[in-house]
């Protein structure tokens, strides 16, 4: 059985309630070296974000095909001091198809060793303090993953682990092999991303179309004290600043309705968008990859506001383009 499970912020500080997700950071997703313009990059980005009050940060091994982690690195081998100011959270996983093998995701214990090795190494740092699996494997053998999930944590190269991407019958499946608890679960959430809400709010209604989000995920992870961590929480500035002039009227109108209340709260547009996240009562965290410094001090913004309940279904109405029955 797994040892009791507490909030994420037992394990790991995070004032602000956002994470800064290094997705874009290193340059393109290409196999160009890492420049002197993108480190000066990395610096900026960094220093934006602990100014805002984000001091978790999200990499995945992928991210601009190792970039993004190794770029990260460069910037902690010259400011060592800044990693005991702040949590590094990354991911494995997802593997790229090459000449003898298709794009495959890789839960086996060779493949998560080798990948925690490779992201210590890009990163220069000698722990993670979060390590999640990247997209849900159908060959994932639970004990395995338990297995070198401990011998990881023993040899002190992770403290904690989490999933992403998954719902609560493969959280489960998982968990109940751990003697340690999932920490972790993140999602694509967003106001354009809405079937974690319709799945739970449409249930029963006979007129509402099937959504494939796996019902009762949110309430699995609230139960359990698996923190929800949102990917996409922005939706590209889609309701923030984003040319929408050829997008649906829903898109349209939810973002008419962003900049009136960003208007009235007298915050940000992004304060907004992700406020609304923010209010759910399971105490969702977003993920900001933008690396426009002003606009990461917009979405840190969004710890100031508390929307009304009205407020919150008017934006989730208008995301849907129809009432709720």
């Amino acid at each position: 059985m797994p040892s009791p499970t507490y909030p994420l912020s037992h394990y790991v500080s995070n004032n602000s309630g956002l994470l800064f997700g290094c997705m874009n950071l290193g340059g393109g997703w290409n196999h160009n070296p890492v420049s002197a313009a993108d480190l000066r990059q990395a610096h900026q980005v960094i220093d934006a974000a602990l100014e805002a009050g984000i001091c978790v940060f999200d990499h995945a091994d992928i991210y601009t095909f190792g970039k993004a982690e190794q770029v990260f690195g460069q910037v902690l081998q010259q400011r060592p001091e800044l990693r005991e100011q702040i949590s590094l959270q990354s991911k494995c996983g997802i593997r790229f198809a090459d000449t003898n093998t298709p794009q495959r995701y890789d839960f086996s214990a060779a493949w998560i060793q080798q990948s925690v090795d490779n992201i210590l190494a890009r990163l220069q740092t000698e722990q993670l303090d979060i390590l999640l699996l990247h997209r849900p494997d159908p060959l994932m053998q639970p004990e395995e993953v338990a297995d070198i999930f401990a011998r990881l944590q023993q040899a002190g190269k992770v403290k904690h682990f989490g999933v992403s991407n998954m719902q609560q019958h493969q959280i489960a499946l998982l968990q109940d092999a751990m003697p340690t608890p999932l920490v972790v679960n993140q999602l694509e959430l967003s106001l354009s991303h809405l079937a974690w809400l319709d799945e739970g709010t449409t249930a029963g209604c006979s007129g509402e179309t099937g959504v494939n989000f796996s019902s009762g995920t949110i309430e699995y992870c609230r139960r359990n004290k698996v923190q929800l961590q949102a990917w996409g929480s922005l939706s590209q500035g889609l309701f923030s600043g984003a040319d929408i002039s050829n997008q649906p009227h829903a898109v349209q109108a939810t973002a008419e309705l962003v900049a009136q209340l960003a208007a009235e709260y007298q915050l940000s547009k992004e304060a907004i968008v992700l406020g609304w996240l923010m209010r759910h009562p399971a105490q969702i965290q977003p993920v900001i990859g933008t690396t426009n410094l002003q606009r990461i001090k917009a979405c840190a913004e969004a710890t100031k506001l508390q929307l009304s309940r009205e407020h919150w279904y008017a934006l989730y109405l208008a995301a849907r383009g129809k009432a709720l029955q």
